[in-house]
């Protein structure tokens, strides 16, 4: 397998740090996007652009300046954030603030990246069942479910829209994994997510753009 560009964004803890260890291990070139770099992504050997706030315009375009001469094969959209509200407890800002992380940041990203992306790369956005509508079946956490949702909405235009490009798009869940963002409360680790999710960046191809799959190979349910 030749050695691929992988731009993961919110690569310093978590899955996004996970994918970066195991994408480089097997060879690939990792660009880790992140706020501040981790110790442990340093130990990565990843190349580490730091001080990028997916939600900032200004960032995004430093970005785009610093890969401006390389093409990118698969472009990871993975920087994300869990609030908690509930019908009772909705708090505005929250709602915004997952918006802007979940559904907005990451396509401003793909479309700010989109010069550097080519025939046969992949962009990938790490996404959420909650974010399905059929298979809502506990309500609450509306800030993070209506943000995934959103972000489902971007991916399946992106696939549509860069198909005649010759590039994929994949919606992918995760599973519930053990990382900060829910207090390690999950069922799998990073490290298996990531391992999962890297096999179905693999799979993906122009037929199966805009699939909307779980770590695990299944099909989800919009």
């Amino acid at each position: 397998m030749s050695k691929k560009n992988v731009v993961i964004t919110g690569a310093n803890r978590g899955i996004g740090l996970a994918m970066a260890k195991q994408f480089s291990a097997r060879g690939d070139h990792v660009i880790a996007v992140c706020r501040q770099a981790s110790a442990e992504l340093l130990e990565t050997g990843a190349e580490i652009l730091d001080s990028i706030d997916v939600t900032r315009e200004a960032d995004l375009l430093r970005l785009q300046d610093q890969l401006k001469d390389r093409k990118i094969d698969t472009l990871i959209n993975n920087a994300g954030l869990l609030h908690n509200e509930s019908l009772g407890d909705i708090d505005s800002a929250t709602m915004r603030a997952q918006y802007e992380v979940n559904a907005i940041a990451p396509l401003n990203v793909t479309d700010t990246l989109h010069g550097s992306l080519k025939k046969g790369s992949k962009v990938i956005m790490i996404t959420s069942r909650m974010g399905s509508i059929a298979d809502n079946g506990s309500g609450g956490r509306y800030g993070y479910r209506m943000s995934k949702a959103a972000l489902n909405a971007a991916g399946k235009s992106l696939a549509l829209d860069l198909k005649d490009e010759g590039i994929a798009v994949a919606m992918i869940h995760p599973g519930f994994v053990q990382t900060d963002m829910v207090n390690n409360a999950g069922d799998i680790s990073a490290d298996v997510a990531a391992e999962r999710i890297i096999k179905r960046i693999d799979e993906l191809s122009l037929k199966t753009t805009g699939q909307f799959k779980h770590s695990n190979g299944e099909d989800l349910p919009w």
